[in-house]
């Protein structure tokens, strides 16, 4: 019964070694969704070790599970796995992963409900400062112009999505640069790059302990910024997406000597004035396939007794 240790200790090396070949490859900053799906594939291949060796670890340690998980296979693949040779460790391995499972969307759920709120909250000071006109109806097209001193834009998700600007901006941001700072932001909710932000959000604050998911936050937030950003320049051009951003942030402080909170904006407007070479179509596939084989594997491991004893 070695199968659910082998699962946990190949999660763990997809944990620690995942991130690190991700931090030194060159290609991540250049083909930001590709590298978006590869930290997609890398933390689905880490909880899907944990939930399959919770699974066999559970068979293992109570024959109900057993009866439920193998209902349908033969005597010989069930015989493959070797329950019988499971030691104690078996049920305090799978109440263990059991409660980190039921943690994790625990802590998506709080995260969901907080978005959520904070939502509800954006939207009622949004009506207050921008009510709808007699006769209008909110649409995913409405365009809200708030009075404000300070040049902004963003994206405000939910049912309908709202995109919402600031006088400042419209002052500030003319022709295509405005028209840029927009495409960015509905290229934000075409990817639903909310959802991933949630999902990231939730496993590091339920799991500070765990590096991968600290860095899977922090490379979500980082990457779906470069996304957007592309999705804007391809329409309306780098040089003109480049300087929105900076016109949109130069009263932040961003461009200081000092750190600021939005520290990575000089660096996007860089990557914008000064691109890279984006990779071949061939090898944005080969990255794709590779990263896509990371939750395959488990799947593979877990299955590779009952093949063989069916072979």
């Amino acid at each position: 019964m070695m199968v659910p240790a082998v699962l946990l200790l190949l999660g763990a090396l997809t944990a620690v070694a995942a991130p690190r070949l991700l931090a030194r490859a060159d290609w991540p900053d250049r083909e930001p969704v590709v590298a978006l799906w590869a930290w997609q594939c890398v933390v689905a291949g880490v909880l899907l070790c944990c939930a399959l060796s919770m699974t066999l670890s559970a068979a293992a340690a109570w024959q109900a599970v057993r009866g439920h998980v193998f209902a349908t296979a033969p005597r010989s693949v069930v015989e493959a796995y070797a329950f019988g040779a499971a030691g104690a460790w078996a049920p305090t391995t799978a109440v263990a992963l059991a409660c980190a499972g039921v943690w994790s969307v625990a802590m998506l759920v709080r995260e969901v409900v907080r978005a959520r709120a904070r939502r509800r909250h954006r939207r009622a000071e949004l009506l207050v400062r921008a009510p709808l006109l007699p006769g209008e109806q909110p649409g995913p097209d409405r365009l809200v112009v708030l009075e404000g001193e300070r040049p902004e834009a963003w994206w405000l998700p939910g049912s309908p999505p709202q995109l919402v600007v600031t006088t400042a901006a419209l002052r500030r941001l003319k022709g295509r640069r405005l028209d840029a700072v927009l495409a960015h932001e509905q290229g934000h909710a075409r990817a639903r790059h909310d959802w991933l932000l949630h999902c990231s959000a939730a496993l590091a604050d339920g799991f500070p302990q765990v590096p991968v998911f600290a860095a899977f936050r922090d490379e979500m937030h980082h990457l779906v910024e470069l996304a957007a950003d592309d999705m804007a320049s391809r329409r309306f051009g780098r040089l003109t997406t480049a300087l929105a951003l900076v016109e949109l942030n130069e009263d932040r402080g961003v461009f200081g000597p000092c750190p600021a909170p939005q520290a990575h904006v000089p660096q996007r407007v860089h990557r914008l004035l000064t691109p890279p070479d984006r990779l071949t179509a061939a090898r944005r596939l080969r990255l794709t396939a590779v990263a896509s084989l990371v939750p395959v594997i488990p799947v593979l491991v877990t299955l590779i007794p009952g093949l063989r004893a069916l072979g």
